[in-house]
């Protein structure tokens, strides 16, 4: 993979990971990683806890710089833009949080009206207009005056989905957009990843655990192991693949309990 930026003859590619070297300290995150991330689409990034997943995400959005290689975004290399320059490259990017990442004291409407005030948007019609628009996506009409408080937990996710795509961005990031929720609305949060980017032509980027989740969403997965990309594939070749690192990953993650046999009478 060369050192260039996605090309005419590359349309499809809007992020690229080019030999991507990233240390904390003493601790090497990642070595010469290289990953390219196709227009539309919606790629898994599995692996194990620690890896660097999450590393990656703030990558994109330059909230980390590399200690080597380049990141290209929309064919932009942002690997030494400074905070003005990457501005209109975090206005293609919005992001879903672990947690959600609402503002506890703000409202509803206050909370996904926030990154559209911080680009200059008026309070008015247009932006109430909006902020109801996101919310029916999400599928929670008529919430705008209820505070995150008053929220269940798959309520704030789909709050914080309906922000991130306020401002219609090119890329979505999820961190682990369905920890800690029920299955039903871990199902939710799974369907509406997909719908959002078939109404807004984004292309998603879904850092998880859930595989259950990956396999029914998502049109690729890539595993981070051994401080960079071990694999990278369609959904289903990568179900099968052979390498053992990757096979070993995929089967504790499957790994069901055992049901308790019940008393005896």
């Amino acid at each position: 993979m060369s050192s260039q930026a996605p090309s005419a003859s590359q349309p499809d590619v809007i992020i690229r990971f080019d030999r991507v070297r990233k240390v904390f300290g003493a601790q090497e995150v990642f070595r010469e990683l290289s990953l390219d991330i196709r227009r539309g689409e919606i790629i898994a990034l599995v692996g194990s806890s620690g890896c660097g997943k999450s590393v990656l995400l703030k990558l994109i959005l330059g909230l980390l710089k590399t200690d080597g290689g380049i990141v290209f975004v929309d064919g932009e290399d942002i690997t030494r833009y400074d905070e003005r320059k990457l501005l209109p490259i975090r206005r293609k990017v919005g992001m879903v949080f672990q947690n959600g990442a609402l503002f506890d004291s703000l409202s509803v409407f206050d909370n996904i009206a926030y990154p559209l005030r911080e680009r200059g948007a008026e309070s008015g019609p247009t932006l109430s207009a909006r902020v109801a628009e996101v919310l029916e996506m999400v599928g929670l009409p008529g919430i705008e005056r209820k505070m995150p408080a008053e929220l269940s937990g798959g309520m704030r996710k789909r709050v914080s989905l309906a922000r991130a795509v306020a401002e219609v961005p090119q890329v979505v990031l999820y961190d682990e957009p369905t920890t800690g929720l029920d299955p039903v609305n871990t199902k939710r949060i799974s369907e509406l990843i997909v719908e959002l980017r078939d109404k807004l032509d984004t292309t998603s980027v879904v850092v998880t655990h859930d595989l259950a989740s990956a396999y029914m969403i998502t049109d690729r997965m890539a595993m981070v192991a051994d401080k960079r990309i071990i694999a990278v594939d369609s959904t289903g070749r990568f179900r099968r693949n052979d390498n053992p690192v990757v096979r070993e990953f995929l089967t504790a993650m499957n790994i069901k309990p055992r049901s308790e046999e019940p008393p005896p009478p």
